[in-house]
């Protein structure tokens, strides 16, 4: 199956979710096309080769474990990005990390590349010891390095699914939902409800939650009706975007506390800029004021769209 084919493959409503669960024993293919860079540069008077091993070590990590039961061929494979900035580092193997974790999807018919997940997450802590082995079990999590990378691999592939199919990537977000819970007894920053709003247990939990259904909905007809169709109807296209906007809006309303609709703007921020380029005078007015109540914050990149 071609990267084309794939699109029209998900498009079937939930025919991959149905398929998946007809047939586990043989759909099974690695998921992810990571890149994975770890820049250790504020680290001084160290053995460097540690973070070179470190890299590799999670690249392989990421790109040969079956993280679904989906069929995945190399075209199909959901590009996505790793970088992991070390801001302390001691002998023992004790890492403090900053992690940006950014995953793309490509637009149907075009060669353009869209972004559906960045994140910074501040508290990447671990203990990795060079040629450490890296293990991974849903059902047993003791190690806040493979249970970071993890959770950001299921995220990005509900995420990615939720592009193709109202809802669809459901089954796997509660996977990453899963691992917030089974990591609660490890000894790390970034897991704790209430901690912060804008931690990896209030991402997910938001994501679940039947408040933001919205804001996932949003996801398939922004991605897939509105991306997905300007190649061949750019008119067509950018109006089910005007329309998805109002999900937002919904999800923003829904919960009001809520970190994903304004994270969603910020991600999209350059995008919606240029789609509206060439909106309509009521399409730029509808758009811009739902961007204003999301993230007042960025009101003058917003200004750009009533241009």
């Amino acid at each position: 199956m071609t990267g084309r084919q794939r699109h029209t493959f998900l498009n079937k409503g939930t025919a991959l979710l149905f398929v998946l669960l007809l047939f586990p024993h043989f759909l099974k293919a690695q998921e992810l096309d990571a890149n994975v860079v770890v820049n250790a540069k504020k680290v001084q008077g160290t053995n460097t080769s540690v973070f070179t091993t470190l890299e590799t070590d999670i690249k392989e990590f990421l790109n040969t474990k079956k993280w679904t039961n989906a069929q995945y061929s190399p075209k199909e494979k959901i590009s996505c990005s790793f970088n992991i900035t070390v801001s302390q580092y001691s002998d023992d193997g004790a890492f403090e990390c900053e992690l940006i974790v950014q995953s793309n999807r490509p637009v149907f018919n075009a060669s353009y590349n869209t972004t559906v997940f960045n994140f910074k997450d501040p508290d990447f802590n671990f203990h990795y010891v060079e040629h450490d082995k890296l293990e991974y079990s849903d059902d047993l999590i003791d190690n806040n390095l493979t249970a970071v990378l993890a959770y950001y691999s299921y995220l990005i592939i509900g995420l990615d699914l939720d592009t193709f199919a109202p809802l669809g990537g459901t089954d796997i977000l509660q996977k990453a939902e899963n691992v917030v819970n089974n990591a609660q007894m490890l000894d790390a920053a970034g897991w704790k409800a209430f901690d912060d709003d804008k931690n990896r247990h209030a991402i997910v939990n938001d994501y679940t939650n039947g408040a933001l259904e919205p804001l996932r909905n949003l996801m398939y007809s922004y991605y897939r009706e509105g991306l997905d169709e300007m190649a061949q109807n750019a008119e067509r296209g950018r109006g089910n975007i005007t329309t998805s906007l109002s999900l937002l809006a919904k999800a923003k309303s829904n919960k009001p506390l809520s970190a994903l609709p304004g994270l969603f703007v910020e991600i999209k921020k350059d995008e919606l800029i240029n789609i509206y380029s060439k909106g309509t005078s009521k399409e730029k007015e509808t758009v811009y004021d739902i961007l204003c109540d999301i993230s007042p914050s960025l009101s003058n990149d917003w200004d750009e769209i009533k241009k």
